[in-house]
């Protein structure tokens, strides 16, 4: 949010009050610096950074920022230089600066307001040329002091009025060069200062008439970072309902692949099933995610593993209601019979206790299965069709994944246990609730091989003859198992037993788990 607004302009004439870089305008008053009848204190010393408001001629006409000495507030201003024989030293320097908090913003979110700073910039140094918007009038900066010192520069004040009416009339006599020499309605720069300010921060854009032939239009921007590269084996989950938003006028490519955008399909069956080429889906869904609509995960596969992250402590906790956030999504209810991961069910648990097991391992079923309000519901319980399992079994699930355990082991274990999983948890939800926030980590699978790294490191390494093995190129350690099954169309399996018969000496090649 924009803290304070100002004009400052440097003036050249020695001798006179009115001498070097001053405050010409200011919103909200006393802002910067100290009017009379406002008794709250500026927002930081101007006297110490007046020298980076009106910089050395280096600096100018360039966007700067500097922060005051208490890191409190940060300047973001852009020096204008405007050379020309009608000004005195030939020369003519003013800045538009906003002024925003340093603690409660980031060096992303100043990146809009860069924008606004050039623009008014660029707008008034035009309209600085075309008719002498800010030098025409210098009578009417009472920059300090009162009244009876303006009489001590009124000598330099004539001095420029005779200069723009000078300008007015050649500009007028020329038919108004486009700028408006002739006009008669102004609004002042206090107040376009004010609206800026005021229209920035409550409605983020601004439409300002600031004469007759000239306009201030500007808008903030949300700032976003750039979006990581989209692999064809990375799998894009919505964060938002795209059926709501979708409309006919978007993009043809981008409404066939957000139709397909199902949190299981990977981008390479994504743009198989949209009938699009693999690069533009690519570039389709990097384009939502510029705007954080969707989020990326890996692939899901039984075969793989899972371990948990220092944050699986809230989970246990229940920290903010994670663990009940986590039954929702990921409970099955409405059916005994056993369902597959690979698509989340909507169904509701029976009422009927005959359908369920009378125990379940060593705990009964009132420890396993729980109503919403997390009450534990007895085997004769009643309460219709809102049970689930209980918050201590979704976290001794969450608890149990572990480096070098696969999906499948962890849930042959659960069921060998006396827990049929499969029947209660979706338990590719459950995994990908995990990934999503920040409780599990996937550990993918890497190869090595030391004959190959090592012709890489001496640059001998040569690309595949036609009877190569495809997979030379991925035991340099950086490629995943998702990478490889998604480029070769291979599984996991597959891929173990080529690398049995690969071409290499015994104890070359190594699996990572990382």
């Amino acid at each position: 949010m924009i803290q304070g607004i100002f004009y400052a302009r440097f003036f050249p004439q020695e001798g006179y009050m009115l001498f070097g870089t001053k405050i010409v305008a200011q919103s909200p008053p006393g802002c910067i610096v100290p009017v009379p009848g406002v008794s709250k204190p500026p927002l930081f010393d101007f006297s110490v950074l007046s020298e980076y408001v009106i910089p050395r001629q280096a600096f100018c006409n360039r966007y700067i920022t500097v922060n005051d000495p208490e890191g409190k507030y940060s300047v973001l201003g852009f020096p204008v230089s405007i050379r020309s024989q009608r000004y005195d030293r030939n020369e003519f320097i003013f800045n538009f600066g906003i002024v925003v908090e340093c603690e409660a913003v980031t060096v992303a979110d100043q990146i809009p307001y860069e924008r606004v700073v050039r623009r008014l910039a660029v707008t008034f140094a035009e309209m600085e040329k075309q008719n002498c918007y800010l030098s025409q009038d210098p009578a009417r900066y009472h920059v300090g002091g009162s009244g009876g010192k303006n009489a001590e520069y009124s000598q330099y004040h004539q001095k420029m009025q005779q200069q723009v009416l000078l300008q007015q009339q050649q500009l007028v006599a020329g038919g108004g060069g486009g700028g408006g020499g002739g006009n008669i309605y102004r609004r002042p720069i206090e107040s376009l200062l004010e609206i800026v300010k005021e229209d920035l921060n409550n409605y983020g854009e601004c439409m300002i008439p600031v004469d007759d032939a000239n306009t201030i239009n500007m808008k903030l921007f949300p700032h976003h970072p750039t979006p990581p590269e989209v692999k064809g084996w990375h799998v894009p989950v919505a964060k938002m309902k795209f059926s709501e938003v979708v409309d006919p006028t978007w993009d043809l490519t981008l409404q066939r692949v957000i139709a397909h955008i199902d949190g299981v399909s990977d981008v390479r069956r994504i743009a198989f099933a949209a009938d699009v080429s693999l690069e533009l889906t690519q570039l389709a869904l990097r384009h939502l995610l510029y705007y954080d609509t969707i989020l990326l995960l890996d692939m899901f596969f039984f075969g793989a593993c899972y371990a948990p992250r220092p944050a699986v402590a809230d989970f246990v906790t229940n920290l903010g209601g994670i663990v009940d956030e986590c039954a929702n999504y990921v409970c099955i209810v409405g059916s005994t019979t056993h369902h597959s991961p690979s698509s989340p069910t909507s169904h509701h648990l029976s009422s009927s206790s005959d359908k369920l097991p009378s125990t379940i391992g060593s705990e009964s079923l009132g420890d396993v299965l729980t109503s919403p309000g997390g009450s534990s519901l007895s085997n004769g319980g009643s309460g219709g069709g809102s049970h689930r399992i209980s918050n201590y079994m979704l976290i001794k699930l969450m608890t149990t994944f572990c480096v070098g355990k696969t999906v499948a082991e962890w849930l042959k274990g659960h069921v060998d246990a006396g827990f049929d999983v499969m029947r209660f948890v979706d338990v590719r939800r459950l995994v990908q609730f995990g990934l999503i926030k920040g409780l599990l980590y996937r550990v993918h699978k890497y190869i090595v091989s030391k004959q190959y790294l090592a012709a890489l490191a001496t640059g001998q390494a040569r690309p595949l003859g036609a009877g190569g093995d495809s997979l030379q190129r991925y035991t340099d350690g950086r490629h995943t198992f998702d990478q490889i099954m998604t480029e070769q169309n291979l599984t996991d399996g597959e891929i173990m037993d080529r690398l049995k018969s690969f071409p290499a000496p015994a104890g070359d090649l190594t699996v990572l788990y990382k």
